[in-house]
């Protein structure tokens, strides 16, 4: 069953006063994250890291993989955990947050809630739960700031039945990037074999605050052959975009196959790989 925080066991007064958790983030937050966050906090108990008997483990965010997020639409991103205390767990709050130090504004750069409260059951083991929590995120609204891209902290807060509020600002760690585009055009086609051919592209990805996808300059991406009939793509070279993204190299026709661009990403954004081009060599 679902634990809920029952008024006859848990006085709301206490716990706010008892659990202390970050302030408000000041960037990239959603509409009432801030209060949230602010609700937890305390004016005399501020530990930077942990508090309290109940101990979080087994977290996962998103099944082990990257947060990518484009500039519309809304991603649901699950996150599982396991909370231990032989008081019991009354009710958890899970946040994703980025920064260097919860218990400061100053420390804390973005901010995400959850719409609910996460659900736990408890375990044949008494004491233990097993509880999810869904994160629905949108980019339009939540990641209006393009600096919060990178490494997110996932903070756990929780009460038992008897009041008493524990919490773990860094159970775990997950990447949130930015999506990125790729394309791959190659000309002439069909060529004659031995002749020369232009292989253009072009990266962009997303930007949170325009809504908008914006080349991505500087950044390195393989140009990949593929010969018509096989299954292996093999890297001729490494082409740099330029300062709006894209890509234009030159390689020598041999024969019939396709031709592609993959970008590998980085600590902010998403890796891509270009559909193959393919060219006819006569």
């Amino acid at each position: 069953m679902r634990i809920r925080v029952a008024a006859a066991v848990v006085s709301g007064a206490v716990v706010l006063s008892a659990l202390a958790l970050p302030v408000a983030a000041q960037a990239s937050e959603r509409a009432g994250v801030s209060a949230k966050l602010s609700s937890f906090a305390s004016e005399t108990v501020r530990p930077n890291d942990s508090l309290g008997n109940t101990k979080f483990s087994n977290a996962v965010i998103n099944g082990g993989k990257d947060i990518v997020l484009g500039t519309t639409g809304t991603k649901s991103v699950t996150v599982t955990y396991t909370a231990t205390d032989q008081n019991g767990v009354a009710l958890t709050e899970a946040f994703l947050w980025q920064g260097t130090d919860s218990s400061t504004t100053d420390g804390i750069t973005g901010g995400l809630g959850t719409d609910d409260d996460p659900s736990c059951t408890e375990t044949a083991t008494q004491g233990v739960y097993n509880c999810k929590a869904v994160f629905n995120i949108h980019p339009a609204t939540d990641m209006k700031d393009n600096g919060v891209a990178g490494t997110w902290k996932l903070f756990l807060g929780a009460w038992d039945l008897y009041a008493n509020a524990s919490y773990n600002d860094n159970v775990a760690i997950v990447a949130i990037k930015k999506l990125s585009t790729l394309t791959a055009d190659a000309t002439p086609e069909p060529v004659k074999k031995g002749k020369t051919i232009t292989v253009t592209g072009k990266l962009a990805r997303a930007n949170w605050s325009t809504g908008k996808y914006a080349g991505y300059a500087s950044q390195p991406a393989k140009l990949q052959f593929r010969k018509k009939g096989s299954s292996t793509y093999t890297t001729l070279k490494t082409v740099t975009t330029s300062s709006t993204g894209v890509l234009k190299t030159t390689t020598t026709a041999t024969v019939d196959g396709y031709y592609r661009y993959v970008f590998a990403g980085t600590a902010t954004t998403a890796a891509s790989t270009a559909p193959g081009d393919f060219v006819d060599v006569r």
